[in-house]
């Protein structure tokens, strides 16, 4: 244990230090080079404003390109071959998602995720962000809910872990959940275990961990709302769930959007959470662990995990660029 924190401090030190060194060289490489006797003294201090910004952005582009962009290009070329990647196979691969089974039951998975987890984590970071600023500790109370927020997955996922846990039925129960049920004269479940309601289960992390996000971005879209307008509707006789409703709402729905985007994306991309908890068993399997089955087990598979990832890609792509669409209209209003 020692030597990982060891190791990990000097990492950071390493990284730190060679950022700086970079930094601080290219600066006075750039300086050095301005200060020739080339040209006029303008077109030098053009040159240094137009190159300096790309000596900063220069390392995050070339990880970019490394890491992002060159694997995208090789994942699309490999879903066109074999499990080796080496034999062309044109679309064999597309053709096989779409009648394998497995495929099909994480698409249903999925879809249950989509519908769920952004709505429900974006409908309760809002009900918090409004019941919040109504009482004297709603400030602890934020803290309380977005603190799953500062927690991974896979942290979160072994929290939950207790939650359901299940010792079997003659045995003393740990889990949260069962020592409620038998609290209420039922009998202990081993919930991760039942089929398609399982789903339900682990959602509710993703739920815990999202609503707190939500609600931070909604309240601060909230304290956008004229009080003005508040007063006015109750001054008319409108109920507190007519304010919300029909004030409220409506004024922030753009916020509630780019929210509700926000953790689409986030869910389409899920893999920790079922990993963790179940390894895609008892039909929890969604996307992410099926393209991880295909590529990391059973002696891996090139063409058909790269066509999975591509898959997801395509999912992803539509609600980003929505996203980013939606944006630039805001931008543009203003």
């Amino acid at each position: 244990m020692t030597d990982q924190v060891i190791q990990t401090i000097s990492a950071v030190l390493v990284s730190i230090a060679f950022c700086l060194l970079y930094f601080a060289g290219s600066n006075f490489v750039l300086d050095k080079i301005v200060h020739l006797p080339i040209g006029s003294k303008n077109s030098r201090d053009m040159l240094r404003t137009s190159v300096r910004p790309w000596l900063f952005i220069a390392p995050a582009l070339l990880l970019l390109g490394t890491y992002l962009v060159y694997p995208l290009f090789e994942t699309f070329r490999l879903s066109f071959y074999d499990a080796t990647g080496e034999q062309f196979v044109g679309l064999a691969n597309f053709r096989w998602v779409f009648v394998d089974q497995n495929f099909l039951l994480t698409i249903r998975n999925n879809f249950m995720w989509l519908l769920v987890v952004p709505a429900a984590a974006t409908a309760l970071g809002l009900v918090v962000a409004v019941l919040a600023d109504r009482v004297w500790w709603g400030g602890f109370a934020k803290s309380m809910v977005f603190m799953p927020m500062a927690i991974s997955f896979v942290g979160a996922s072994v929290i939950w872990k207790f939650v359901y846990d299940f010792r079997g039925p003659e045995s003393d129960q740990i889990g949260i959940l069962n020592a409620i049920v038998m609290g209420m004269g039922f009998q202990p479940q081993a919930w991760v275990t039942i089929p398609f309601w399982n789903n339900f289960f682990l959602m509710a992390i993703l739920i815990w961990i999202q609503t707190g996000f939500a609600m931070v971005i909604l309240s601060a879209a909230l304290r956008g709302v004229p009080n003005e307008t508040i007063e006015a509707a109750r001054i008319d006789g409108a109920s507190e769930l007519q304010i919300f409703f029909e004030i409220m709402v409506p004024q922030v729905m753009s916020t509630i959007l780019v929210v509700w985007t926000t953790i689409t994306i986030t869910v389409l991309k899920v893999f920790d959470i079922v990993m963790a908890m179940t390894g895609g068993q008892w039909d929890t399997s969604v996307l992410g662990n099926l393209m991880y089955d295909w590529m990391f087990r059973g002696g891996g598979d090139y063409g058909r995990s790269s066509t999975l990832a591509m898959v997801l890609m395509f999912a992803v792509v539509p609600v980003m660029a929505f996203n980013i669409r939606r944006f630039r209209t805001e931008e543009a209003q203003r």
